[in-house]
């Protein structure tokens, strides 16, 4: 599909856009390309691809904590904190970014 030079004009009219007259031939080519691009998904076999409701609605699978460091703890403070360079009982001390 091509775009021209008026269509550009028009289209800005309705969206209340003020579009130089100079860049209204740049834009057109600029449609022009991801109109043609939209075109080309439409030849893309999706032949057995379900399609989707929705990307935000979908649950992620879950799977059971079962790891030694999980939400319960490891019961190894020290450990975890033995390569910190500064500790107060068993966290990690950092710098004040927030003043």
């Amino acid at each position: 599909m091509s775009v021209d030079k008026e269509t550009v004009r028009k289209v800005a009219r309705l969206a209340r856009i003020a579009v130089p007259e100079d860049r209204l031939q740049p834009l057109a080519g600029e449609l022009s390309g991801i109109l043609n691009w939209i075109e080309q998904l439409n030849e893309v076999d999706v032949e057995g691809v379900d399609a989707m409701a929705s990307t935000v609605d979908v649950g992620l699978p879950m799977r059971p904590d079962t790891t030694a460091t999980g939400p319960t703890g490891g019961g190894q403070p020290d450990r975890v904190v033995s390569n910190a360079p500064k500790t107060e009982d068993h966290f990690f001390v950092v710098p004040k970014v927030v003043e």
